[in-house]
């Protein structure tokens, strides 16, 4: 849903001199179905096992209880990610200046808030 709403807004990011890319630990043929299925017109990188996540201290570790939930709505995560974790990345936005400088950080440990688009923008204006 996130990344449907970022496409939804990317001719806005278009008007910056900038590159939006996702990130995930998802397998290239798991983002290449998501390419697919939402028409995403931006690269979506892979990040195995979620080392440069966890490079930025960005990984965690899902819970049992949360492994169960997932389970029973089918959702094999270390499969989908390749590895047998059971790690997400922590959702947010990073704008880097075209000189290598972070500008701009967005990340929430609660996973059910995401970052808004506008916030986003509005931090590449600055940038």
């Amino acid at each position: 849903m996130e990344l449907y709403a970022l496409q939804e807004v990317l001719d806005r990011f278009s008007a910056h001199p900038a590159t939006l890319v996702a990130l995930t630990p998802q397998l290239p043929e798991h983002s290449a179905a998501m390419v697919a299925k939402h028409g995403l017109d931006f690269d979506i990188l892979s990040d195995p096992g979620n080392a440069y996540a966890a490079e930025l201290g960005l990984r965690f570790a899902l819970p049992e209880a949360l492994r169960a939930i997932y389970s029973a709505f089918g959702i094999d995560l270390p499969k989908c990610n390749g590895e047998g974790s059971w790690t997400l990345p922590m959702p947010g936005r990073i704008v880097v200046g075209a000189d290598g400088v972070v500008k701009h950080v967005d990340v929430d440990p609660d996973y059910t808030v995401r970052p808004e688009p506008d916030t986003t923008l509005a931090a590449l204006a600055g940038a």
